[in-house]
């Protein structure tokens, strides 16, 4: 057999091509699944050969990007427009395919220096930000409106009188977009690293994996398993209550925003937002009825169950995929560890993820009109959607729910071998 020695160098096979592949098979897949998502949402038919920089805006925005909505009505009109919100399911499968390209040339490695993780890593953010600038200038794109479409007779003859034509178009912030571009794929690599059981660490970090690594497995298998449940749902709604194409939309661009949205309610943890306008939530429409109509509305389990009293189903699907994943992150773990360290380890990271969906899974847009004094920026001519969490309060109810379910999961590990376990051989052997 033969012994891997310090002095010996190592071919780790990781250069600027492993890199591009890397990089063009992130940026590929998120651009495949952005355009499905926007086609299906009707997006194909925008004018002026808009279609692939709506796409690239939508890329953009899907790893943290800074896309600009502005409008322009000339100077006897006046006009609003904001958006954000990030296509959590363009996210997801960037993140997935990149974190996999990472890896691929890491695997079957104990042990890397933290001068060679960080120059394989250099080698792709140097390529990742070459990709992220062509992205940012092709996000660029105007639409002209027609006053007569907007519904209001009075405004479409001032149009036409005063030669009025209200555009609104979007344009990406080039620093914001590489700085939290590049903040997003160094999330992205620290969490590939902190997951997968078989990627090589520098020795000094080797003593936190037993206490990282299984939790925060666990935690990707959560979120996982939540976007996989909710492609079901949605699949099935839409082979048995029609509306295909707008469900294939949801699920391709946002499935885990609605669901980690899911995730943190079950947990009992509470949203403010409202809906205004001709601005509205996809689906379930449960979500639209609560927040239309009310100046601020809370989103919480109590809410939901007036309109729809299966919401409480949430509650049981969060406390059976916590505890089959704080099982799933004690048989991980070594034996020695006690169920209380289970608790600690699964409560801080489920905290660490809600937060994550906390800050990632706000949505804001609004778009006002008003054509001398006519229409109002907030008013008929205009809509709103804003929906963000009470952070504070969902995260010490997952610290809560994450202690209790650790802790039953370790105790339910107990009788099962742990992987890599060695039986310990009985007294009369010794």
């Amino acid at each position: 057999m033969s012994v891997l020695t310090p002095n010996r160098p190592v071919v780790a096979g990781h250069g600027w091509v492993q890199a591009l592949a890397a990089v063009v098979a992130g940026l590929v897949s998120m651009g495949v699944v952005a355009s499905l998502g926007l086609w299906a949402a009707g997006a194909a038919e925008l004018p002026d050969n808009a279609f692939p920089r709506v796409v690239a805006a939508t890329v953009v925005t899907a790893v943290g990007g800074t896309v600009e909505v502005s409008g322009d009505a000339g100077g006897l009109a006046e006009s609003d427009a904001g958006l954000t919100v990030i296509p959590l399911s363009v996210t997801l499968a960037g993140a997935l395919v990149l974190a996999a390209g990472f890896l691929r040339p890491l695997r079957h490695r104990a042990v890397a220096g933290a001068g060679e993780l960080a120059g394989w890593a250099a080698r792709i953010a140097v390529l990742w930000l070459v990709g992220l600038l062509a992205l940012a200038y092709a996000a660029r794109q105007t639409f002209s409106l027609s006053l007569g479409d907007l519904g209001e007779d009075a405004l479409g003859d001032l149009g036409d009188l005063f030669g009025i034509s209200p555009e609104v178009g979007f344009t990406t912030d080039v620093p914001a977009t590489v700085f939290f571009g590049l903040l997003w794929l160094a999330g992205v690599l620290v969490l590939a690293l902190l997951v997968s059981r078989g990627a090589p660490l520098p020795g000094r970090l080797l003593r936190f994996q037993e206490s990282v690594r299984p939790a925060a497995y666990a935690m990707v298998v959560l979120l996982l398993a939540w976007v996989a449940l909710g492609v079901v749902i949605g699949l099935v709604v839409a082979a048995t209550r029609g509306h295909a194409a707008e469900t294939l939309a949801v699920i391709l661009l946002g499935m885990p925003n609605l669901v980690w949205l899911a995730l943190t309610i079950g947990l009992g943890a509470t949203w403010n937002g409202r809906v205004e306008g001709p601005f509205g939530l996809p689906m379930p429409h449960v979500l639209d009825e609560v927040l239309r109509g009310q100046e601020v509305a809370e989103l919480n389990l109590g809410t939901l169950a007036e309109h729809d009293g299966r919401v409480w189903w949430l509650v049981a699907v969060d406390a059976v995929l916590l505890l089959a994943v704080a099982f799933v992150m004690a048989q991980r773990s070594p034996a020695r560890m006690r169920a209380w360290q289970h608790a600690v380890h699964l409560a801080v990271a489920l905290a660490l993820t809600v937060l994550m969906i906390c800050l990632v899974g706000r949505i804001s847009a609004h778009y006002g009109l008003s054509v001398l004094g006519i229409g109002d920026l907030g008013g008929d001519l205009g809509g709103e959607l804003f929906l963000r969490p009470e952070v504070w309060t969902a995260f010490g109810l997952a610290l809560l729910w994450g202690l209790v379910a650790g802790f039953l999961g370790g105790l339910l590990a107990r009788r099962v071998r742990h992987r890599g376990e060695i039986a310990a051989p009985n007294r009369r052997g010794e």
